[in-house]
């Protein structure tokens, strides 16, 4: 390159400028999925204490009928699927079965 030919100059500096602008781009879209990782998490952790709670509550309170059981269960896939809206399968396969097992259990169900 010679001294004399400022464009070439120039078309390296452009090139820099946008190589700066997309990395900040990858950074901010990095920055973006770390969030809404952490945001996943935050309700999967919600929906696990969540299930806690209302199998604990099944299996301990002296006093709950078989309705208030089934309403419970239902209030539950209903946060579920209001926290995670397509994964109702998944559900079905994770918590239905527990829930289902603890009121056989507790209430005598076939």
């Amino acid at each position: 390159m010679d001294i004399g030919e400022p464009g070439n100059r120039d078309d390296h500096s452009f090139s820099g400028v946008e190589k700066n602008e997309a990395s900040q781009s990858e950074l901010q879209d990095d920055e973006l999925q770390k969030g809404e990782l952490q945001e996943e998490a935050r309700r999967i952790r919600r929906l696990q204490v969540l299930i806690s709670m209302v199998s604990s509550v099944i299996s301990q309170d002296p006093n709950l009928t078989v309705e208030e059981a089934s309403e419970l269960a239902a209030g539950a896939k209903r946060a579920a699927l209001a926290m995670f809206p397509d994964k109702e399968l998944a559900y079905d396969l994770l918590y239905k079965p527990r829930l289902q097992r603890l009121m056989t259990e507790r209430f005598r169900l076939q």
